[in-house]
C-alpha cells in the first residue's frame, strides 16, 4: 500500500484462519516515501503467493520468495516508490543461503522463526531479533541444524533499500519532511480527509 497524500486502512485476518486457528506472521514494513512523492494518491497493490518469484539456494537446503526489488536476477511483483528488496526465506536445519545484495541498499534481516547465524562472521540470532548488517554485496544466513518443534526450519526476510537520506518528521503514523507538513497531515486526518473505515471493517476478511 502506499499511504501518499492519506489513507485510512485496516488489517484483518482471512475468516477461514479465525475459524480453524493456528499461527501466522503479520509485518508491517514502513517504507519512507522521498520528499517529492510524499502527496502522491495513495493505492494498493495485492500480491498473492502465486505472484511471487520462488528461487531455490543451489543445494536445495532453502526456498527463498523474491517479493519486492531484484536480487541475484530474480525479480519481485511489489511494486515501490524507492528501490528496496525484499525476500522471505525458509533456511533448512545445517543448510546455508549466500543472497546477492545491491551494495548501494542497506541491509537488514529479521528472524520470524527458528534459529541460525548471521554475517560472516556467524553471529547468532533467533526468532524476533533483527540484524542490522555493514556495507557488502552478498548477504550470508545459516540455519542451525537443531531447531525447535514449532518452527522445524529457519524462517527469515531479507529486506533493504537505497537511503532516501531526508529529515523525517513522525508523530504516530504520521511521516513528513517538515513540522509543518505534519500539522497539515493531522489536520487532514481530523477533518476526515483521508477517508473512513467501514462498519463491520473489523469483521474477518473473506477472501
Amino acid at each position: 500500500m502506499t499511504a501518499g497524500a492519506g489513507i485510512l486502512h485496516i488489517e484483518t485476518p482471512p475468516e477461514e484462519l479465525v475459524v480453524r486457528g493456528g499461527l501466522f506472521h503479520g509485518i508491517q514494513l514502513w517504507v519512507n516515501l522521498p520528499a517529492w512523492d510524499k502527496f502522491t494518491p495513495p493505492r494498493y497493490q495485492n500480491l498473492e503467493a502465486g505472484q511471487v518469484q520462488l528461487v531455490a539456494s543451489p543445494d536445495g537446503g532453502a526456498l527463498l520468495r523474491v517479493i519486492a526489488g531484484e536480487v541475484g536476477g530474480y525479480r519481485g511483483p511489489g511494486s515501490t516508490h524507492t528501490p528496496i528488496s525484499v525476500v522471505y526465506a525458509t533456511v533448512s536445519p545445517g543448510a546455508r543461503v549466500h543472497l546477492p545484495w545491491n551494495p548501494e541498499f542497506n541491509a537488514l534481516v529479521y528472524v520470524l522463526g527458528g534459529r541460525g547465524t548471521v554475517g560472516p562472521a556467524g553471529r547468532p540470532i533467533e526468532a524476533g531479533q533483527l540484524a542490522v548488517l555493514g556495507a557488502g554485496d552478498l548477504v550470508t544466513v545459516a540455519a542451525d541444524t537443531r531447531q525447535d518443534a514449532v518452527t522445524p526450519a529457519l524462517e527469515v526476510v531479507f529486506l533493504g533499500g537505497r537511503p532516501i537520506r531526508e529529515h523525517v518528521e513522525a508523530y504516530g503514523p504520521f511521516v513528513m519532511n517538515t513540522r509543518a507538513e505534519l500539522i497539515q497531515a493531522v489536520e487532514d486526518f481530523q477533518a476526515g480527509k483521508l477517508g473512513v473505515i467501514p462498519a463491520g471493517a473489523l469483521m474477518p476478511h473473506r477472501g
